[in-house]
């Protein structure tokens, strides 16, 4: 189950450091970047109830890594819905808005 706090929801808190709070759908050129950006999405790790990503799986991501993945053009699609509105905090709604599942 997605979120810093494993309950499905991109929602933060004092003990989320990393501001888990955009919700993406994640592509393989996403899943690429993360992994040579030293965050690897890929690999199963169930010590952490973590499931390991394929593409076309939504997951709660943290905003300066989807930033940075903006940044050099491989930002996943967004499911706005679902994204924290403290995300709005490091990117803008436009950006989100041009990489959202369906554009709104």
């Amino acid at each position: 189950m997605t979120g810093f706090y494993r309950d499905g929801y991109c929602r933060t808190g004092p003990e989320d450091v990393g501001q888990h709070t955009v919700c993406v759908q994640v592509t393989e050129e996403f899943l690429d970047f993360s992994v040579l950006d030293g965050n690897d999405l890929v690999t199963p790790r169930p010590e952490w109830g973590f499931p390991g990503l394929k593409p076309g799986d939504k997951w709660c991501v943290c905003v300066t890594r989807w930033k940075s993945a903006l940044d050099h053009n491989r930002a996943a699609l967004v499911d706005l819905e679902a994204t924290h509105a403290s995300a709005l905090e490091f990117v803008t709604l436009e950006e989100l808005k041009a990489h959202a599942v369906t554009q709104a």
